[in-house]
C-alpha cells in the first residue's frame, strides 16, 4: 500500500482512511473530550496525509505509525488553538460538558469518582508522556509504531510509558484524595481539557 499512496492512488488511500479513521478519531475524541473537534482532527489528518504522501516511506507492514505521528501534530497544533480560543473566551459562562462518545472504543470504569480522578491525572501528565500513553494503551500501537509516530526511538516510548503509567497511579490516587469540587483543574487553576472517556489508564 505504501508506494500506491505515494503514487497518489486514490482507492490507496481510501483504504488508508477506512482503516485508520475510527482509531485517529478515538484517539483524538479522547484526548479533548469534544467529538465535534474530534472530526476535525479526522478530517485534518488525512488532508495532511494526502499532501505529504510522497515523504512515506516504506516501514513496517502497515502506514497506520505515519498517519498517528500526522495525527499527533495536527492535535497538538489544533490543541494550542483551540487553548488560545478558551483565554479569548474565559469571560463566558463555562460550556456544559460533553458527553463520551467512545465507549465502543475504550472499557469502561465502572467507578465514577475513579473515572474522575483518573481524567484530572492525565490532564498533569507531562504531554509528551500523556501521549506515550494514549498511542500504546489507548490506540493500541505497539513500541516501534508509536516510535514511528513520534520520531523517537524505541528505548524513548518505553521509558516515556513506564514513567507514565507509575506517574498516573501516583496523580490518581492524589486526585482521589481531593474535594470532588477541586478536580477538573490543574495546578494554576487551568482546565483539564483531558479525555471525556470511560478509558483505561510521553518527555
Amino acid at each position: 500500500m505504501h508506494a500506491r499512496v505515494r503514487a497518489g492512488d486514490q482507492d490507496a488511500f481510501r483504504e488508508l482512511f477506512t482503516s485508520c479513521a475510527r482509531l485517529v478519531y478515538g484517539y483524538a475524541v479522547r484526548a479533548t473530550g469534544d467529538p465535534a473537534l474530534a472530526e476535525d482532527v479526522v478530517s485534518l489528518t488525512f488532508l495532511e496525509a494526502w499532501r505529504l504522501r510522497e515523504r512515506l516511506k516504506d516501514e513496517g507492514d502497515s502506514p497506520r505509525p505515519w498517519v498517528m505521528g500526522i495525527a499527533v501534530n495536527v492535535l497538538r497544533n489544533t490543541t494550542r488553538a483551540r487553548r488560545r480560543h478558551e483565554r479569548a473566551m474565559a469571560r463566558l459562562p463555562a460550556r456544559e460538558p460533553l458527553p463520551d462518545f467512545a465507549d465502543d472504543v475504550v472499557g469502561r470504569l465502572a467507578d465514577a469518582e475513579q473515572l474522575a480522578a483518573v481524567k484530572v491525572a492525565l490532564g498533569r501528565l507531562r504531554a509528551r508522556e500523556r501521549e506515550v500513553f494514549m498511542l500504546c494503551v489507548w490506540s493500541g500501537l505497539g513500541y516501534s509504531e508509536a516510535a514511528v509516530a513520534l520520531g523517537v526511538r524505541v528505548g524513548t516510548v518505553r521509558s516515556r510509558l513506564s514513567r507514565a503509567r507509575t506517574r498516573l497511579r501516583q496523580l490518581t490516587d492524589e486526585a482521589l484524595r481531593e474535594p470532588a469540587r477541586t478536580r477538573g483543574q490543574v495546578s494554576g487553576d487551568r482546565r483539564t481539557t483531558v479525555v471525556r472517556s470511560t478509558g483505561k489508564s510521553q518527555a
